[in-house]
């Protein structure tokens, strides 16, 4: 079953059950697809659909973030429920330990060593963990992991 038969089957079930806020989550993802494959003027492929419910996660954990600053707990925990539902859809999230493991391996394959680094490592790392962990949270792991090495260069050196 795709992606976007789940989210029809889901949104159904949702309607029937009397779910309003799935419903609308759901309605809502659909509908981001729907306007980047008119914006694209092609059918979005299986990655490029989850891509999309990826970016509205993303956005989802900017505004829980605003909501907090501006002391709007109500908003920001609304927020917080449409991501429970639509991290059902995402494949299954890397843990800190896999995730460590993959900056690693990407620090090694590109040949980083200084912070200046760091776009190299995320051009390698970014395909392999998209859907499945935060582009923030990587680009923070990989950051400290390229300090680090820098740190330790400058300390075997002099």
């Amino acid at each position: 079953m795709t992606l976007r038969e789940r989210l029809h089957d889901d949104t159904t079930a949702a309607m029937r059950s009397g779910d309003a806020l799935r419903r609308d989550v759901l309605r809502m993802v659909q509908d981001a697809i729907y306007k980047t494959e008119k914006a694209r003027q092609a059918a979005l492929s299986e990655d490029e659909a989850l891509a999309v419910v990826t970016r509205e996660v993303k956005t989802r954990r900017e505004s829980v973030e605003a909501f907090r600053k501006g002391g709007r707990e109500d908003l920001a925990a609304k927020e917080e429920a449409e991501i429970a539902i639509l991290t059902g859809y995402l494949p299954q999230q890397l843990t800190e330990d896999e995730l460590r493991s993959l900056v690693d391996e990407g620090i090694a394959a590109t040949g980083a060593s200084t912070g200046r680094d760091l776009g190299r490592v995320m051009g390698w790392l970014s395909p392999r963990i998209r859907g499945r962990a935060d582009g923030k949270v990587a680009s923070g792991l990989v950051a400290q992991a390229l300090a680090s090495a820098e740190a330790a260069v400058r300390e075997a050196g002099g």
